[in-house]
């Protein structure tokens, strides 16, 4: 994948039309798509593709993971929500 295929997916990211998941998937992309293997590209644009409201639902554990989505992208987003909100000092979804 290269630069501008990167840009577009981070910018995706950050344009879910839902805030929470943007204050969470956007940072995450800024940090992880450079340097993202393109299995983990395919797997995070899969994610992206799914509904805002269930991906973040997953991602806070409001529900449960599918286990077709339940991957190592996934867990790192996960892990990544909580220093998201550190950095904007909420606690929301913890």
């Amino acid at each position: 994948m290269d630069d501008a295929e990167r840009n577009k997916l981070r910018f995706r990211a950050w344009r879910r039309g839902f805030r929470e998941a943007d204050l969470i998937l956007g940072p995450f992309a800024d940090r992880h798509v450079p340097t993202m293997t393109a299995d983990e590209l395919a797997t995070f644009e899969t994610l992206l593709d799914q509904l805002d409201h269930d991906l973040y639902a997953w991602i806070v554990g409001r529900a449960p993971t599918p286990p077709e989505f339940d991957n190592e992208i996934m867990r790192k987003i996960k892990d990544f929500r909580y220093e998201a909100l550190d950095q904007r000092g909420e606690n929301l979804g913890a």
